[in-house]
């Protein structure tokens, strides 16, 4: 597929895509071996060799974007010292390196994004820019109007009060309630606790819903691409960061490696 050749540029990370047409303008960039000064030149990142003064650009991989229906036993990790189950045994036929944009515990299953895109995997787990993230929970007991209530204003945990969420009583049995419950935050074990704070330990925890995607019917141990919708909204979700954060240009980019710490927030 043909692209803009400033954007190409500045994709590889060498320059905005600004000064990539200042360097276009130069003379400064060669597309099969002939300068090119035009700005609307496209070319094809597979295919077209381009050199910027005088050194070829590392291809970009094309962006992935996985929804995985994790099941209980297996770590939101991609690999573990200690043998045990991990994501990866689940993601056969992938042939890109991807990595989790949160985490759910060992005996929690549900929704994980998995990508190759940093810079997004940040914008979703900041907490600063709240995007909700949505649990069906099996709880032991009955919860009162007034626990409900507790857990929308925020409960206070040892890490500190928790923001408001939202709380929907789904059903409930003769013993055991189920409930919805979105957060905006990203604390670790958050929902748990929040439960334990209230006096109704989690007997079963399923993520359903994170900012724009939707577990859906997909099965436990089962994953699909996003659709170009899905990913388009989750680009949505960057551009609605970069524009409450004020930048002129995206957030420094991250990677699995540099962004382990940021990128492990979750319920």
């Amino acid at each position: 597929m043909e692209v803009r050749l400033q954007k190409v540029i500045a994709d590889a990370g060498l320059a905005s895509r600004r000064k990539a047409e200042a360097m276009i303008a130069q003379g400064r960039v060669c597309v099969n071996g002939r300068i090119v000064r035009e700005l609307g030149t496209r070319v094809d990142p597979l295919k077209d060799h381009v050199k910027v003064d005088g050194r070829h650009l590392k291809p970009v991989p094309p962006q992935v974007f996985l929804l995985l229906n994790k099941p209980k036993g297996y770590l939101s990790s991609l690999s573990d010292p200690a043998g045990r189950p991990t994501i990866s045994d689940l993601l056969g036929g992938v042939g890109l390196r991807v990595f989790p944009v949160g985490r759910l515990d060992f005996d929690s299953e549900g929704l994980m994004l998995l990508t190759n895109q940093g810079e997004l995997a940040q914008a979703l787990l900041h907490p600063r820019y709240h995007v909700p993230k949505t649990y069906l929970i099996k709880v032991k007991g009955i919860l009162s109007d007034e626990e409900i209530t507790s857990l929308e204003r925020g409960v206070v945990l040892r890490d500190g009060r928790t923001g408001p969420a939202m709380v929907k009583k789904v059903r409930k049995a003769t013993e055991n309630s189920w409930l919805e419950i979105t957060i905006y935050e990203g604390r670790k074990h958050q929902v748990k606790r929040m439960l334990e704070a209230v006096g109704h330990p989690v007997l079963k925890l399923t993520r359903v819903r994170f900012g724009p995607l939707a577990l859906g019917d997909l099965a436990p141990g089962e994953y699909r691409y996003l659709t170009n919708r899905e990913a388009n909204a989750l680009r949505a979700v960057l551009k609605r960061v970069e524009s409450q954060a004020g930048l002129a240009s995206p957030p420094s980019r991250l990677t699995p490696h540099a962004s382990r710490a940021a990128l492990r927030r979750g319920a």
